[in-house]
């Protein structure tokens, strides 16, 4: 794991919630459209991806959507699912 930044220290970290710890690291796990084609095969990124969404969504007690995202993460990680066709190469 990295180090915290200079701008986040442990004592700004321990006044947010769990809610907001959750997104901020979903955040920092999403990949962004910039990123797509570079990790969309690659499985680690792919899962935390979904693991922090998972967690997201257990914090907001939604756990249906926390479910169907642990199982993506699951997916990605034990090879049983593969990156989709990019979104703008698919129809042309």
């Amino acid at each position: 794991m990295s180090q915290l930044s200079s701008t986040a220290t442990s004592d700004e970290l321990a006044d947010k919630s769990t809610l907001e710890l959750a997104q901020l690291l979903a955040q920092k796990c999403a990949i962004g459209h910039k990123d797509w084609h570079r990790l969309k095969a690659n499985r680690k990124a792919q899962a935390n991806q979904h693991i922090t969404a998972a967690l997201v969504y257990l914090q907001t007690s939604q756990t249906e959507e926390a479910l169907a995202h642990l199982h993506q993460a699951i997916g990605w990680l034990d090879h049983s699912i593969s990156a989709p066709p990019c979104p703008t190469h698919g129809n042309h």
